[in-house]
């Protein structure tokens, strides 16, 4: 991962994430209640965009979040918005997209995941 110039967020591709999150990390899926239950990282924790500023005390004590949705854009304005009030993010480009392209497991409600 490099240092994004000056007015763009760190990134990461999914490729570069290993397959089990470093200790003191966490995946920050940042997707809406009906993307989540159509597919999501085994390991990841939900709070939805629409709900994050009321929700910022439910996010775990991480030394760096990995904050993803389904292609990216979403992720990373809340990336922005988490570097900007004290925590270390990182957006996970192509987002959830990106993770079910290169294999990466997926669970759901219904048994039959899928990325929404």
């Amino acid at each position: 991962m490099t240092t994004p110039p000056p007015g763009q967020v760190p990134g990461v591709e999914p490729e570069e994430l290993p397959e089990k999150l470093p200790e003191g990390s966490v995946l920050l899926d940042v997707r809406e209640d009906d993307e989540w239950q159509a597919g999501h990282a085994p390991e990841a924790v939900h709070i939805p965009m629409s709900k994050l500023v009321e929700r910022l005390d439910d996010i775990p004590e991480a030394d760096q979040v990995y904050v993803v949705c389904r292609s990216g854009g979403r992720s990373a304005k809340v990336t922005a918005y988490l570097n900007a009030n004290g925590w270390d993010a990182v957006n996970v480009e192509r987002g959830m997209n990106g993770w079910s392209a290169i294999g990466r497991p997926l669970v759901a409600a219904d048994g039959d995941p899928y990325v929404l």
